[in-house]
């Protein structure tokens, strides 16, 4: 049979099966479908499977009276029909043959009332029913089953752009509200829609695409959502065209007259919205997508993006669904449990549907079962539903295999932000494909791209994604992908570390690793190192935490090691102390000696600013029995010269003594920079003993010494002119110690070393505060060593801050 007459009986064939809803003839008619099919059972195919499913599809939408589903059955049965007559299928031929039979038979009797007779092109004739004209335009948006509340700043700029919905209006508005799966997208068209009904009087039509998604054949979704509209515009079902463009140049006539809004939910393409853009000046579109849409933009659309809620919105939320005085009998952990749920709508209403159907239930207890990451889906879900997930996974069944994969490794980063590079990493691809990947994953919301060029997944996103690698990846792809973003840190940080500093003595030989790569802080144009550090601080962390439970030990403490550059120049001391503690507690799981002694001397450096004296002397004693051990005379110096250091605040004495070794022990391994710093912590000892004079003569050759070296080291030689200052002020040369104290704080602030600027800036404000001194610039110094000390997280801020207070109080002068 050729396809216009086949896909001419399957119309004919269909219409007849729903006109005889209203003769007597619908009793034998289903007798003898349900007897073909049954005769059919044993050598049915899948096609005769599925056309046996529209039938009874059909069947029921007839006994439900809904002209709706009638209409929308009906279509399927016949877009089913069209498809098996193409096959060639022999059930389908019976069936219409059939049909066509009984509306032979049905030309015999009197129209029913109401009914029309029509003739097909065949020249075959048969009856159906009118479509009922509707009583008043429709009106189908979905009600919103509770308040609606926040979002002000979205429904002004819907507001601003809405030169729809007025007689006076010359085009047709288009509004895509984009973003991350349970943002509240729909909540937010649906309200707007039942506040603007007035302004549509041809009505509001709503197309739910997350619903039509199974219709088979492509544009299926779209010619059964236009075939919807249609029908509720009252074209008779019987009318509807069978192809899409039919469809939509049909609905653009029908609504040339009208004023409509059309709210078009969960898009996916912008083929979706174009086919649905109505004819009517006045009339609105607005579409909800995870995706950007962004090509729609060219039809005249405008995005507006929204973002999960923010705090105080959240909390908004909680207290609008369980109460203000439950939010106001423990907000702290309220506001933890919005935090847990990401600011995202759907799943501050779980949490709250959890609150309120379980009394007994804190925020508290809430707080710490989402604490938990891996369960954290799986709470937000009231009785054995989770609707949380389901939006996330309507949202990942839209991804390829191939992007689905991708989308579950990038889970499994331990940071919470990357750049394209370790995303590559991540994946083991090239940065070409991984860039593709991010793309797709930020247009479709479930990425947001960040000003630096980094991403992250939008709030539970990340959750979800780490779920599904759980579920659907080999036991080991965490490991794997924590080893490859760990081994692209570790180049990246070896290459930074040496670049701030290339001789300062470290364990970790990461020749082999760095060969062949390319160090993106050599070029003319690339990141400064210790900028990139520090935007990089708190990823780099998570990868260390994640290194020991993998078993990466090696290059976990190589990574801690290279790190520790960062934090000599910029003291955030709780992140130096646990990276330093984690590559200790590495080393020595790796059984590295040199590395153990070399990890737990640079931790006493923290541990001595925290005030910890007595964990950082065990620390020290522990590093020189691992120096011993691997026989490396240079660590044994180093520790020595740390210990010394411990030595400072307790016994001046012993601290010569040490750093005088340390300084014998350089000598002997021909490590001049060992040596000349070394000196340098001699003469500041040697002033804190009380000879000053001698301190000169030793922190001079010192400061020497580190400028004659081949890669002068401008850092320590700041320092030596600093502890020059000092001991040029304890000899009373005050018009020479503030110049030199001065000079140091410039060079130190030049060089990023601002912990010891700060060292510096107090040293002048200690000698402005003595009586009759220049006061003329106290206050800026203690505010600058104020803004270091808080950064750094030291214990010495608050004293600063009365120091400050003080010296405001006076004017300063």
């Amino acid at each position: 049979m050729a396809i216009e007459v086949a896909a001419i009986a399957a119309s004919g064939a269909t219409s007849t099966l729903a006109g005889l809803a209203v003769t007597e003839a619908w009793t034998r008619t289903r007798t003898l479908v349900t007897r073909l099919f049954r005769g059919r059972q044993d050598t049915a195919t899948t096609g005769d499977q599925q056309l046996q499913s529209a039938v009874e599809q059909l069947a029921a939408a007839l006994r439900s009276e809904d002209e709706h589903s009638l209409g929308d059955a009906a279509d399927q049965l016949r877009r089913r029909l069209r498809h098996s007559l193409r096959e060639e299928s022999e059930t389908a031929r019976e069936l219409v043959e059939l049909l066509r039979e009984l509306n032979q038979e049905g030309e015999e009797e009197p129209a029913t009332a109401g009914a029309r007779t029509t003739a097909a092109p065949t020249g075959i004739s048969y009856t159906v029913s009118a479509a009922p004209r509707p009583d008043g335009p429709p009106s189908q948006v979905p009600a919103l089953r509770t308040r609606f509340i926040n979002r002000v700043t979205e429904l002004a700029d819907l507001e601003r752009s809405a030169t729809g919905g007025t007689a006076t209006a010359s085009h047709i508005d288009v509004r895509v509200l984009a973003g991350p799966p349970g943002v509240g997208k729909s909540a937010l068209a649906r309200h707007w829609a039942h506040t603007t009904r007035e302004r549509f009087p041809g009505g509001q039509l709503y197309v739910d695409f997350a619903a039509l998604r199974d219709h088979e054949g492509v544009g299926g979704d779209m010619t059964e959502a236009v075939g919807h509209c249609l029908r509720s515009l009252g074209v008779d079902d019987t009318l509807l065209p069978p192809s899409l463009a039919e469809r939509t140049a049909l609905f653009r006539s029908r609504t040339s007259e009208l004023r409509v809004l059309l709210v078009l939910d969960d898009v996916t393409s912008p083929a979706q919205v174009r086919a649905l853009i109505p004819q009517g000046p006045g009339s609105t579109v607005l579409a909800t997508s995870t995706a950007r849409l962004g090509e729609l933009a060219l039809d005249g659309a405008l995005p507006l993006a929204l973002e999960p809620l923010a705090p105080e919105a959240a909390l908004l939320l909680l207290a609008d669904r369980c109460g203000e005085e439950r939010v106001a009998a423990d907000p702290d952990a309220a506001r933890r449990v919005a935090a847990l749920c990401s600011g995202l709508p759907i799943a501050l209403h779980v949490a709250a549907a959890r609150l309120v159907n379980d009394r007994r239930l804190t925020f508290a207890a809430l707080a710490a079962e989402l604490d938990d990451e891996r369960r954290r889906l799986s709470v937000l879900s009231v009785g054995g539903e989770s609707p949380v997930s389901a939006v996330f996974d309507a949202a990942y069944r839209q991804l390829t295999p191939e992007l689905a994969h991708d989308y579950r490794l990038l889970g499994l980063i331990p940071g919470r932000r990357f750049d394209t590079a370790t995303a590559a990493a991540a994946l083991g691809s090239d940065l070409a494909a991984a860039q593709l990947l991010l793309d797709v994953l930020e247009d479709m919301s479930l990425l947001e791209a960040l000003e630096d060029r980094r991403y992250r997944f939008h709030g539970l996103v990340r959750v979800h994604a780490r779920d599904r690698a759980a579920a659907e990846e080999p036991p080991d792809a965490e490991s794997m992908v924590v080893q490859r973003v760990l081994t692209h840190y570790l180049a990246l940080t070896a290459f930074a570390d040496r670049s701030v500093r290339a001789d300062r003595t470290r364990v970790t030989d990461v020749g082999s690793l760095l060969a062949g790569r390319t160090d993106p802080f050599a070029a003319s144009n690339g990141p400064r190192p210790l900028d990139w550090l520090e935007a990089e601080r708190a990823d780099i962390m998570a990868v260390l935490r994640a290194a020991g439970a993998h078993g990466l030990h090696t290059p976990g403490w190589q990574l801690a090691e290279c790190f520790t550059v960062l934090f000599l120049h910029h003291r955030h001391l709780g992140d130096w102390r646990e990276s330093l503690e984690l590559g200790a507690r590495y080393a020595q799981a790796a059984m590295a000696p040199a590395a153990e002694a070399r990890l737990r001397t640079l931790l006493s450096r923290p541990l001595m600013d925290l005030g910890e004296h007595d964990r950082a002397e065990q620390e020290l004693t522990a590093a020189l029995a691992c120096a011993e051990v691997s026989g490396d005379v240079v660590l044994l110096a180093s520790a020595l010269e740390f210990f010394g250091r411990y030595w400072d605040r307790f016994d001046p004495a012993r601290a010569i003594a040490a750093y005088q070794r340390s300084m014998e022990l350089n000598a002997r391994a021909d490590e001049p920079r060992g040596a000349a710093i070394a000196a340098f912590f001699l003469g500041r000892a040697q002033d804190a003993n009380g000879d000053p004079a001698q301190a000169l003569a030793t922190l001079r050759r010192a400061r020497e010494d580190l400028l004659s070296l081949t890669t002068p080291d401008h850092r320590m030689a700041a320092r030596a002119t600093a502890a020059l200052g000092r001991a040029l002020d304890r000899l009373g040369r005050i018009d020479e110690a503030v110049p030199a104290l001065r000079e140091a704080a410039r060079t130190l602030r030049e060089c990023e070393a601002y912990a010891y600027e700060a060292e510096a800036l107090l040293d002048l404000a200690a000698i402005a505060e003595r009586p009759g001194a220049d006061r003329s610039r106290l206050r800026d110094d203690l505010a600058r060593a104020l803004d270091i000390h808080e950064e750094m997280g030291s214990p010495l801020a608050e004293e600063l801050r009365e120091r400050l207070c003080a010296a405001q109080g006076r004017g300063g002068v």
